[in-house]
């Protein structure tokens, strides 16, 4: 589905099936409606880099482990959920922000909030105004961030949570990242170098993808962004990690599902089975 859609919901809720456990589920960039009002001049194709396509089929599962899956529905390239609202690009306005900026580094890549630059080239041919990221502000991502707060507030009701912020990477990712190149594990899980979770999560996550014959690397180069490090507070018991998984194992070139897609799956379905086992052991008092 890749709609051209003039009042896009801004996200899908799937509520646990069963009995429900305090995980939750969330994937801020799968999202594949594309607003009427984007007015980009990249191609279609190419703003669908971007995207991490897929990825909340991925874990479509998480519902029958007791969690909730929060996945958004617009584009990341159109405002990018997995960014404080003061990751604002002035170079990407036709006038100053009127409240409080504070660019990161992402931005400095043309990749903030809003999005100026895609593989280093322009999105628009021009400015935008203050109102039209207003408009992006109220009607995604803040609806996002409200439904998100909303899952992780009713699932850590009664003290300890497990989040997965669930994303998806290309293949390049290193040289995306101005980094040196090497090879680039199958599944990378972040957590900002150990302030978002605790070690047995980490390790409990890479072994059941490593069950599955995947490689798993920690915080490398990946250690996860905005959502994780508002929602992760392993001294309140409250353990987010950013799951990472390599596209070309459950996509090709087109945007489809490959011949992967359903080994990928079923990793990914045996690690939320060993979280729920693990949730459970650990609420059990």
């Amino acid at each position: 589905m890749h709609t051209l859609d003039p009042r896009p919901a801004a996200f899908t809720l799937v509520t646990p099936a069963g009995p429900a456990l305090p995980i939750v589920v969330d994937s801020p960039h799968s999202g594949t409606d594309y607003p009427a009002d984007f007015d980009a001049i990249a191609p279609r194709h190419q703003l669908r880099a971007a995207e991490d396509t897929w990825v909340d089929r991925l874990y479509d599962s998480a519902p029958r482990h007791g969690a909730t899956l929060l996945a958004a529905r617009f584009p990341r390239s159109y405002i990018d959920p997995n960014r404080s609202l003061l990751d604002i690009d002035a170079d990407l306005l036709d006038a100053p922000w009127p409240g409080p900026v504070q660019p990161s580094r992402k931005t400095e890549l043309g990749i903030g909030l809003v999005w100026r630059l895609l593989a280093g080239q322009p999105i628009y041919s021009r400015r935008l105004s203050v109102d039209e990221v207003r408009r992006r502000i109220d009607g995604c991502w803040q609806p996002y961030h409200d439904a998100l707060a909303a899952a992780l507030d009713g699932a850590g009701a009664a003290g300890a949570r497990w989040h997965l912020n669930v994303h998806s990477m290309p293949d390049d990712a290193y040289r995306r990242l101005g980094l040196p190149e090497k090879p680039l594990a199958d599944f990378v899980l972040g957590n900002l170098d150990g302030v978002t979770s605790d070690e047995a999560t980490m390790d409990l996550l890479a072994g059941a993808l490593r069950g599955h014959g995947f490689s798993v690397a920690f915080n490398d180069p990946f250690k996860g962004v905005e959502i994780i490090r508002t929602s992760g507070r392993p001294s309140a018991g409250w353990h987010a990690v950013q799951v990472e998984v390599k596209r070309s194992l459950y996509m090709d070139a087109g945007y489809a599902p490959n011949a992967g897609f359903e080994r990928v799956r079923a990793a990914i379905d045996s690690m939320l089975g060993a979280l729920a086992a693990h949730v459970r052991a650990a609420t059990a008092d």
